[in-house]
């Protein structure tokens, strides 16, 4: 997955949730943020960020959006939609479950839809992507802030597997040099407490971190996950 304008910039604040000023080349442009989350850690006054120059003619109400951050030693792509690009390309090149017959992304089943719906030669597979932005000492923490909708799409995983369907929760790390992933129990109990259910109703479990520039995210390497 790769961005095509990167530039290098300084965070200066965000006064909205999808908006932040950002100083480019000496010129403080209003940047779209594309990451709902509160990113409290990531998005500190004087970070090193990265955005993304929009292509010539596009119309939109700003020139960039903000992409990445330094944090430390670390760069962490902070894009919300990077998770999913990433992971298909994974997927399509035989990740996780060897060479697909068929990779279809954003499939419906009953009233749930998943990121991805998968065939292999031997099995038909439901994968929902979740994106990890939140570091703390060497481990990888999701979520940052309470999500009622990620339980539901672990509930909406498990009963994939009553059908005799397999199911898969992939949570793609933002960053390389983590150490190990966790749900974050503090600030969510609830979405812990269903990540152990899923597990033991055999949705599979899956953490992957991922090799980071400024202008590209890869899926890298499993780490361990802690439950």
């Amino acid at each position: 997955m790769q961005y095509k304008q990167i530039q290098k910039g300084v965070f200066l604040d965000r006064p909205g949730r999808f908006i932040a000023h950002v100083e480019v080349d000496g010129v403080v442009q209003v940047c779209h943020v594309k990451n709902t989350g509160r990113c409290q850690e990531l998005l500190l006054p004087g970070a090193t960020v990265y955005v993304d120059k929009a292509p010539a003619g596009a119309v939109r109400k700003t020139l960039f959006d903000l992409v990445a951050v330094e944090k430390g030693n670390l760069l962490i792509n902070m894009d919300s939609q990077a998770p999913n690009r990433a992971a298909e390309e994974f997927l399509r090149a035989g990740g996780l479950f060897g060479p697909p017959r068929l990779v279809r992304p954003e499939t419906k089943w009953g009233n749930s839809r998943f990121d991805f719906y998968l065939e292999t030669s031997e099995d038909k597979i439901f994968v929902e992507v979740k994106g990890v932005t939140l570091e703390q000492n060497g481990l990888a923490l999701f979520p940052d802030a309470p999500t009622q909708r990620g339980i539901k799409h672990l509930e909406e995983l498990i009963a994939c597997t009553a059908e005799g369907y397999k199911a898969c929760a992939l949570f793609v790390i933002q960053m390389k040099g983590v150490n190990a992933f966790a749900p974050n129990e503090e600030t969510h109990p609830a979405f812990a407490a269903t990540l152990r259910k899923a597990r033991d109703a055999g949705v599979s479990l899956f953490a992957y971190d991922c090799c980071v520039t400024p202008a590209s995210m890869v899926l890298n390497a499993p780490v361990p996950i802690l439950l």
